[in-house]
């Protein structure tokens, strides 16, 4: 058994696989980059060794170092968890090669599965059920162009090397290719250093049905069931959970069958994932199911296969790396209840989902049965890496239970001052469709703002916010006493661009109670509405309700944001600008896109506000940029 074990990861997967560990008895080994010096998957480790600047590319994602930080500190073992080098043959095949051991499948298998192309292949060969498409050689972009017309739109064009919803364009028209291919490849090349791409056919009802696997060098491979991952906002899946609603007994035997012949066709060893599209226009059907990658690595959305199972899969991970067999055999596992988990994400819903770091000055998860995460109060989200704060999970007798459980979690979220989307979360679990299981990968757009959360606070909001902006610390003298009438009490709050005078008889419906010195309150919005909570943060208000967060200040103090309307084009975030497409002195029309910018592995087109001419141009291809830097000013037709 492994004694000593370096995790080549940050964050909360790093953080969960010390505490599987650390229950086994295995001393453990974190890396960190400049930006993770005081992260909690540092301290929580026995050791940790500093690998680089923050950019991942010059820490996580440099194999030598992480190799170098095992030597240095005697451990046995690699475990890579999921992203950065989890998937990379190369690394694998470098770990070995150093006399270590790799806690994940043989660098062949890898190979084998790493290109999406390649790997549809091999399915076809083993039996498996492909989706239609083109996966050829040639990748001109005339022959990818003529291979869409030919397959029929919409189509969806895939980065061969791709994952994690990059590299992933939907074309719905002809006219729409040539833009979206150069878009694809661009950050394919970005993600994955390789812009080959692949074409399918766009299945009009799909559902993202996935079944764990799991082999070990003794030649056995077991399935663990399937998770439905069909929630997805841009390809990156929100909402997760086990198993997967509607799937009858016979078609989940054809598909975990087909997975456990998808594993065995790559000598597969350790966990991994098969990924199937369905389509469920008509329902689950095995005739409708069909393989689209496999996932070569621990999944993000594993701790939904563990709750239903009771299988703790790293602890499998690691046993299988000391070269013992899968621990179950197929006939010892089985389904119990329901499990759901959410994605709790470091952005705000109500700004087109434009990522949001910062310090976490305030933390609270709700009362979710689990919670995964690499961060802690007091901490920050940082700009460089993946915005996801935690994973909530909840587990259920049923699935309606499951759903209540995690809503509940949900709602009960406190994040500030970074913005999360915990509201648009609640509001999705809490659909009739959803509940209902009518899902689909199209269910986030089909909703649209109906699941985004209002920007704008609630009476019951003002109210919470009145009631505590009457604390002593804000010494705020009561308004409108008069000796011969009953005294009453006003207050001016702010929150956004509006200003209320509040009166605080019609707000103090209850106490508010205070705990450690810090005053603190909850009010039900309505009778069946949600519970409204907020605090003191120095002298502003910050409220929450179902996980959006509000803040106020004293009206006098007032607020304001920036706008666009003067035809600036600001930076929504820290990033790299990677395209410009305009020139000082162009004319643009409205919604025209003038820069290009990558942050938070994704790329964000900032566009021309209304008709004018470029006046002034500060941004370049390459350069790096701040928050709310001037990239470029628009000035209005006529003026």
């Amino acid at each position: 058994m492994i004694t000593k074990l370096l995790i080549a990861n940050r964050g909360e997967i790093a953080c969960r696989i010390i505490r599987t560990a650390r229950e086994m008895g295995i001393a453990t080994v974190a890396v960190y980059s400049d930006a993770d010096a005081r992260a909690l998957h540092v301290r929580q480790a026995d050791e940790a060794v500093h690998i680089g600047p923050s950019p991942a590319a010059e820490s996580y994602l440099v194999g030598e170092k992480i190799i170098a930080a095992a030597q240095q500190t005697g451990a046995q073992a690699i475990h890579p968890g999921y992203g950065f080098l989890s998937e990379n043959a190369d690394f694998a095949q470098a770990v070995i090669g150093a006399g270590l051991i790799w806690v994940g499948p043989k660098p062949q298998s890898i190979r084998a599965m790493g290109l999406k192309d390649a790997a549809k292949k091999l399915m076809r060969a083993a039996g498996v059920p492909v989706t239609p498409g083109y996966e050829g050689e040639d990748q001109s972009a005339q022959r990818l162009k003529a291979e869409a017309d030919a397959i029929g739109y919409p189509v969806l064009i895939k980065a061969v090397a791709g994952g994690g919803g990059k590299g992933m364009r939907k074309v719905d028209a002809a006219g729409d290719f040539g833009a979206a291919l150069e878009s694809c490849r661009r950050e394919a090349k970005a993600s994955f250093g390789n812009d080959e791409v692949l074409l399918e056919k766009w299945i009009t009802s799909p559902r993202h049905i996935e079944v764990q696997v799991f082999g070990d060098s003794h030649g056995n491979v077991v399935h663990l069931f399937e998770r439905d991952c069909s929630l997805q906002r841009r390809h990156q899946k929100v909402i997760e959970e086990a198993p997967a609603p509607g799937m009858d007994e016979a078609t989940r035997a054809e598909i975990c069958a087909a997975a456990v012949r998808a594993a065995k066709a790559v000598d597969y060893e350790g966990a991994g994932t098969i990924e199937f599209i369905a389509d469920a226009s008509e329902g689950l059907r095995a005739d409708r199911i069909f393989f689209m990658e496999m996932n070569t690595r621990l999944q993000v959305e594993h701790p939904v296969t563990e709750e239903i199972t009771g299988v703790d899969l790293v602890e499998w991970q690691l046993r299988v790396a000391s070269g013992e067999p899968v621990p179950l055999k197929q006939e010892q596992l089985s389904i119990n209840g329901h499990a759901i988990e959410a994605r709790l994400y470091a952005e705000d819903p109500s700004s087109g989902f434009l990522p949001s770091t910062g310090p976490l000055e305030h933390l609270d998860f709700g009362p979710a049965d689990r919670v995964e995460t690499g961060v802690e109060e007091g901490g920050a989200v940082s700009p460089f890496y993946d915005p996801m704060i935690a994973k909530l999970v909840c587990y259920g007798a049923d699935r309606e239970e499951a759903i209540d459980a995690l809503l509940e979690a949900v709602n009960g979220t406190e994040v500030w001052p970074v913005r999360t989307n915990a509201g648009f979360l609640s509001r999705a679990l809490d659909s009739r469709a959803f509940r209902a299981g009518e899902l689909d990968t199209g269910f986030i757009a089909a909703a649209g703002d109906d699941l985004i959360p209002s920007a704008e606070p609630s009476d019951a909001v003002w109210h919470v916010a009145a009631r505590l902006a009457t604390d002593d610390a804000f010494d705020q003298p009561l308004a409108g006493f008069r000796l011969n009438a009953p005294p009453r009490a006003s207050i001016a709050l702010a929150s956004g661009s509006e200003t209320r005078l509040i009166d605080l008889a019609a707000a103090r419906a209850g106490t508010v109670a205070v705990e450690d010195g810090v005053p603190d309150f909850e009010e039900t919005d309505t009778d069946d509405g949600p519970v409204v909570t907020g605090y003191l943060d120095g002298e502003e208000i910050v409220t929450f309700a179902s996980g959006t967060a509000y803040r106020f200040s004293l009206a006098a103090r007032g607020t304001g944001h920036a706008s666009a309307a003067d035809g600036a084009i600001v930076a929504p975030m820290p990033g790299k600008v990677i395209a410009v497409d305009v020139a000082e002195g162009d004319t643009v029309t409205a919604g025209q896109r003038l820069l290009v910018l990558e942050a938070m592995k994704m790329e964000h087109a900032l566009t021309a506000p209304f008709d004018g001419t470029v006046t002034e141009l500060a941004a370049s291809a390459g350069a790096q940029v701040q928050v709310e830097a001037v990239l470029a000013v628009v000035e209005p037709v006529g003026e």
